[in-house]
């Protein structure tokens, strides 16, 4: 991106650039931009993730990135024929790691009041169809490398682990499964705005700020078991007060209903770090990368019992109201 391409057609004066995680980004007159290449993106997407942006926005989140309106009046740019669109935001403030349930919840809450429909980037109720097929996927690499008989020490830990986690995926779904069939949704468990996956580092990093391109629209659940699972691996030994003060703040804001604990269970049942591991290995693009996703393999294989125990202790952590609400526990954990 050039500052010429940047004033013709969206009239920024390039004043300091700056790179915003994976984005190129400039600071103009107090206002944060952030450049989009927008080629994987169809229409339809980017117009459900410009009126969830404006509609959070409208909502009192001034953290929210909007999109920027072109001197012809469209959102898209071109830079050396490739579209673009241009986020900004104007409040710019540093990101604060505490209270994360609060800040949460309250995103959650607004994001349920987005009144229209959304199909295109939406992932309620496709969980199972998701994970089914994920697990295929690695089933058939899995047996790839049964069948060559491999002497890599990766590939062997992958073969001699991947039944265990293969088992710990049906398990989730399962859960998952019967979560639907006896459980009814309360108001708590409509559609929200989410992360694709929510991490610390997505509203972390120079800024405090929220990028629609990281968004899906889906069950809570799925931003709190991704926050609880990295929470879980970066804080290994003293995980337990972190959850436990986490689901306090967001019930806080919003109670969890039977419905909302269980999917939220069973997603971290579900062995989604185990899997980006495998298949960050087979597709990664140096040594380097490679070297690290065998170093997270040995340090999750190390943890299987821990994280066992974990999953054991969960509902007790976060005060989950198992008698009350009656919910089921996974009968080997």
């Amino acid at each position: 991106m050039d500052s010429q391409s940047l004033k013709s057609q969206f009239d920024i004066e390039w004043e300091q650039p700056v790179k915003i995680g994976r984005y190129n980004g400039v600071y103009s007159q107090g206002v944060l931009y952030i450049m989009v290449p927008i080629q994987n993106w169809e229409e339809t997407e980017l117009v459900e993730l410009y009126k969830m942006s404006n509609h959070l926005y409208a909502h009192g989140d001034q953290t929210v990135a909007r999109f920027k309106q072109a001197r012809n009046g469209s959102f898209i740019g071109k830079y050396q024929e490739e579209p673009y669109v241009v986020l900004y935001n104007e409040h710019l403030r540093v990101f604060n790691t505490s209270k994360m349930g609060r800040k949460l919840a309250k995103f959650h809450h607004r994001g349920r009041l987005f009144e229209e429909r959304v199909e295109h980037i939406s992932r309620i109720g496709q969980w199972k169809e998701l994970w089914e097929k994920r697990l295929d996927q690695m089933e058939k690499v899995y047996h790839g490398k049964v069948f060559s008989q491999p002497d890599d020490e990766f590939d062997l830990e992958f073969i001699h682990s991947f039944p265990y986690f293969m088992a710990l995926a049906e398990n989730a779904i399962q859960y998952l499964v019967d979560t639907e069939l006896d459980d009814d949704p309360t108001d708590v468990d409509a559609g929200t705005v989410c992360y694709r996956k929510f991490s610390i580092s997505n509203w972390g990093g120079e800024v405090f700020i929220k990028n629609p391109f990281d968004w899906t629209f889906d069950h809570a659940g799925r931003d709190l078991s991704e926050w609880t699972r990295e929470h879980y691996w970066n804080q290994r030994r003293t995980y337990e007060t972190g959850v436990h003060q986490f689901f306090q703040e967001y019930q806080s804001i919003n109670v969890l209903s039977s419905f909302s604990w269980r999917l939220t269970y069973a997603r971290l049942i579900f062995p989604l770090h185990y899997f980006e591991c495998i298949e960050d290995y087979y597709l990664a693009n140096s040594e380097h990368n490679r070297k690290l996703q065998e170093e997270k393999l040995q340090a999750i294989l190390r943890g299987t019992q821990d994280y066992e125990l974990f999953l054991a202790r969960f509902y007790e952590l976060a005060e989950a109201p198992v008698r009350t609400l009656k919910i089921p526990s996974l009968g080997w954990v």
